[in-house]
């Protein structure tokens, strides 16, 4: 299957405000972005790209481009290979790529037969289906409710824990299958598994800490008048960035006389923009997307008013 970029010329547009500077990829994928991005930076420009993925990391190591680095690590070490106020650009397509589906024994795929792993970086941690072995109901719960939004968590969770007295759970089928037969809903629009697999591919990865972990040295790393978009795919990591980017207020207790203060370090330039009716149609998967843009600015603080 192929792998379409989301949003792909809206992004790079907005990330290269300067063909001579330094650009960062933190998601390359199968470098849909990053290969935008080259094309768009002259020969003095560089592109660093980042994937825990090994799959991925091979793919970029056939770039040949002069100015262009791909590293084999999360994007929560930033920090190690770039100083404060050094970069230009920082772009995230999160999610998963199609790539990942088309191999069934990575363990992303409920469509498909294949050893339930679910990990980004298959050369670390233990796969979903190790941990599972051990997991406690509540446990289980908590992950379906937290990272999936799944309703049924409680019905999901009592079946997978009789499930492993009998068995142990090791492959993506015997899951998807379980979760089917249990789901109380019989008619719904998607697979009954897809917010559960969802769930657990979040968890085993740890992603939306590494993320926040992420945007924190973003934050530092970037420079002013530098641009950071976001292309996230659910509630959960939109509802992260607009949190994220939200300005400060300090407050002051009501003896004190002094007003609040409210802290601003980035501008949003581009809110919430979606694909057009043209690339869903071409590209199904991307029809969740919502892609963010900011820019560091100088900060600014607004002294507010406060009448007691």
């Amino acid at each position: 299957m192929l792998h379409f970029p989301v949003l792909l010329e809206e992004s790079v547009d907005f990330l290269v405000n300067d063909i001579n500077g330094q650009y960062v990829d933190c998601t390359f994928g199968r470098g849909g972005h990053s290969k935008l991005i080259l094309k768009k930076i002259s020969q003095k420009g560089f592109l660093s790209s980042f994937d825990k993925d090994p799959d991925a990391y091979e793919y970029g190591l056939g770039f040949k481009n002069k100015n262009f680095n791909i590293y084999h690590d999360s994007f929560k070490n930033l920090d190690q290979y770039f100083a404060n106020n050094s970069i230009n650009g920082i772009i995230y397509d999160l999610g998963t790529c199609t790539t990942h589906f088309d191999n069934a024994e990575r363990g992303f795929s409920f469509n498909k037969k294949g050893y339930l792993d679910m990990r980004f970086d298959n050369t670390t941690g233990i796969p979903f289906s190790e941990w599972l072995k051990n997991a406690e109901k509540k446990d289980i719960i908590e992950i379906l409710y937290k990272y999936g939004e799944e309703k049924h968590a409680k019905v999901i969770a009592e079946a997978i824990c009789e499930m492993q007295k009998i068995e142990p759970i090791l492959t993506t089928i015997q899951l998807a299958s379980l979760i089917k037969d249990v789901y109380p809903e019989k008619k719904i629009k998607i697979n009954p598994a897809t917010k559960s697999f969802q769930a657990f591919r979040i968890f085993i990865n740890n992603e939306l800490e590494e993320f926040k972990e992420s945007l924190e040295i973003s934050k530092r790393i970037i420079k002013k008048d530098g641009i950071i978009v976001i292309i996230s795919f659910h509630s959960l990591e939109d509802s992260i960035v607009k949190d994220f980017f939200k300005p400060t207020v300090k407050s002051f207790p009501k003896d004190i006389p002094l007003n609040n203060i409210e802290t601003k370090e980035f501008q949003c330039i581009a809110k919430k923009i979606r694909p057009s009716l043209d690339e869903i149609k071409k590209n199904p998967s991307s029809r969740s997307a919502i892609m963010r843009v900011f820019q560091k600015i100088w900060l600014v603080q607004k002294w507010l008013l406060i009448f007691y």
